[in-house]
This record gives C-alpha cells, sequence and structure tokens, in this order.
C-alpha cells in the first residue's frame, strides 16, 4: 500500500494544490474524464468546507491515497463538529451557501462514511471509482472473503517521499493475514526493508502453520535489508479469533465500548535479531475492532471517550486515531479491521 499525501487546509488557496494532487492520482489509475471530474468535486467540496468552518491551528486536512484502483479522501479536523444527519440533507447550511456540498460528496463518492463529535472534530472517508456502477450486485453470505472489512492509512515521515511503514492483506480461502512492518529508521531503506517483509508474505506458501512460523522462516530473507519490526495477525472468521505474532514496536489492541486489550509481541528486529517467536491467541469479543499501528503513533490513545466511533467504519477509525495521536516526525501507520456481521 502506498503512503496518503497529507494536504493541509488552511485557508481556500490550497483547495485547489489538493485538487491537481487527487487529479494527477486519477491520472496515474486512468480515471476517464466523468471520473476524474467526479473526483475534483469531491476534493473541492470537503477542502472548501474545511477552509469555511474549522479554525486555524485544528488539523485540517485531506488525505490522498489510492486503494485498489480508487482514488481515497479523508478529511481530518479538529474543529466544532457538525450534525452529519442535517448537513448531508441538500439545502442545509451553516455557512450561507446552498447547502448542497456534503450530499453531493456522498453523491459523488463510491464509497462515503463518516463521524463528528462536537467540539472533537470529524473525519470523513470517501472513496472515488474511475467507473460508475450501474447497478448494486447482489447481497452475498458472510464467508471468508467478506467477513472483515480493513482500512489502513500510512503517512511518510516528514520531509520524505516513501514511507518506511507497509502494510497489506492477504485472503486464504478460510482466514486473512494482515501485516504491518516498520522498517528501522525512516526513507528508501527503510522502505526497502518493509517492501520486502510484503513481498515474502504475498509469496509464502498458503499453507502456512502459524503467523511466527512464517516470519521466522522470513527473518534470514531480511537480513539483507536494515531490518523491521513486524506484527502479523492471522483472522479466522467462524469462529472469529485472532493468532498474532510479532517483534519490535508495532503495537496492536482488540477494543470494544467496553473492554480494550493491549497485543503482545516480542522484542527484536527481523532481519537482525529476535529470539524465536511465539504465537498468541486471543478471544475477539463480541462488537471489537482491531486496530494495528507503528511506533509514528503514540501508543497511550483511547477512543472510549468518543461514544459511538466504534460503530464507524475502518478508515474512519483509522482517520480519528491518526489526526490524534500521530507524532509527526516519524512515518505512521494505522490499521483497522472491522468484523462484519452475517446478513
Amino acid at each position: 500500500m502506498q503512503p496518503h499525501l497529507r494536504c493541509p487546509i488552511e485557508d481556500v488557496s490550497q483547495v485547489g494544490e489538493a485538487r491537481r494532487a487527487a487529479q494527477q492520482l486519477a491520472s496515474s489509475l486512468e480515471f476517464d474524464e466523468e471520473a476524474t471530474g467526479r473526483l475534483a468535486l469531491v476534493v473541492t467540496e470537503l477542502g472548501t468546507n474545511l477552509s469555511r468552518h474549522v479554525g486555524p491551528g485544528r488539523q485540517a486536512a485531506l488525505l490522498l491515497g489510492t486503494v485498489d484502483g480508487e482514488v481515497e479522501v479523508l478529511s481530518l479536523d479538529q474543529g466544532p463538529g457538525m450534525d452529519l444527519n442535517r448537513c448531508l440533507r441538500d439545502g442545509f447550511s451553516t455557512g450561507g451557501s446552498s447547502g448542497t456540498g456534503l450530499g453531493a460528496v456522498r453523491r459523488m463518492a463510491r464509497h462515503f462514511d463518516a463521524f463528528s463529535a462536537p467540539e472533537r472534530g470529524t473525519v470523513i472517508a470517501t472513496r472515488c471509482a474511475a467507473r460508475v456502477a450501474r447497478s448494486a450486485p447482489p447481497a452475498a453470505a458472510i464467508n471468508a472473503s467478506t467477513a472483515f472489512e480493513v482500512a489502513g492509512i500510512s503517512l511518510a515521515a516528514p520531509g520524505e517521499q516513501v514511507s518506511g511503514d507497509a502494510w497489506t492483506v492477504r485472503l486464504q480461502p478460510d482466514h486473512w493475514l494482515v501485516l504491518v512492518a516498520d522498517g528501522l529508521g525512516h526513507g528508501p531503506e527503510a522502505a526497502e526493508a518493509a517492501d520486502l517483509m510484503v513481498t515474502l508474505l504475498h509469496r509464502s506458501p498458503p499453507s502456512s502453520p502459524s503467523p511466527a512460523h512464517l516470519l521466522d522462516d522470513c527473518h534470514d530473507l531480511l537480513r539483507s535489508t536494515r531490518g523491521a519490526a513486524v506484527t502479523l495477525a492471522r483472522l479466522t472468521p467462524d469462529p472469529r479469533s485472532l493468532l498474532l505474532s510479532g517483534a519490535g514496536n508495532v503495537s496492536g489492541r482488540l477494543i470494544s465500548g467496553i473492554s480494550d486489550r493491549s497485543l503482545m509481541v516480542q522484542h527484536g528486529t527481523l532481519g537482525v535479531r529476535v529470539r524465536r517467536l511465539q504465537d498468541t491467541a486471543y478471544e475477539w469479543p463480541p462488537h471489537a475492532v482491531l486496530v494495528l499501528h507503528s511506533d509514528g503513533i503514540q501508543t497511550r490513545w483511547k477512543l472510549d471517550d468518543v461514544p459511538g466511533l466504534l460503530q464507524a467504519g475502518p478508515a474512519v477509525i483509522a482517520g480519528w486515531i491518526l489526526r490524534d495521536h500521530c507524532r509527526g516526525r516519524d512515518d505512521a501507520t494505522v490499521v483497522v479491521v472491522v468484523p462484519r456481521s452475517p446478513p
């Protein structure tokens, strides 16, 4: 997964810069003119809302990235918050406009999710596709390939063009593998280590018995790099369970409205020095979400003071954590996994 581009929005002049960056992403994905226009509208409306309604110093920014051939646009701010139900209705405005902006964003985007809290700000997550789906696919039963929804955000360290963090998902017939790797330091050499770990995961035999065994196999292959902190989670949908292994400072939490459990990994660095890795099995509490993040995110964050956030989609949860807890001096990655309920 490529890192997101952060576009600060402190005044209206920066909206155009964000729109041009989004159009470049659209061009790289071969969006046609119509799809590029939809994306430009989404970025313009979200950016204009930030410049109008969020005061200075409140972390107002758009994040732009590519996910599965689509352009992802996230709007993050620490402003006064909004009544999303009212703001999504055409005709409602607090700024003297026609009041069609947020509703238009929802119509133009293939995916739209948002969460807002009074005096805590707003996170909006959208994705724009190269083509509009002419009809919705039929609803499918929940199975291993659809049992979880995963989203991640990765930012490069200030001044860097590439991120030394990497994350990925590998789907197997009966389970998912979710990986976060943090190459030592930052810049191209850190990215080389993290990217190699991603490659090795996808090249590993489908029958790898456990995360610890798989990471042990990768340890020697990473010696050609500066090494990486790595956490690998194996998710099984039925019954829902989690098996996890890792080395270094990639943190994990299973968090719900009534429980918050930190996940244990070992000291060490894959490719440098690490004791023989062990797997740890965890129960997955009802309504809990899995969060994995690199050390570019502060570890002592909490969400229990934001009622309702855990009912949002994974991109919104990831955006909220990154917005409030990014250290701002290193690569930063947050990956959130949300179980899907049967239809």
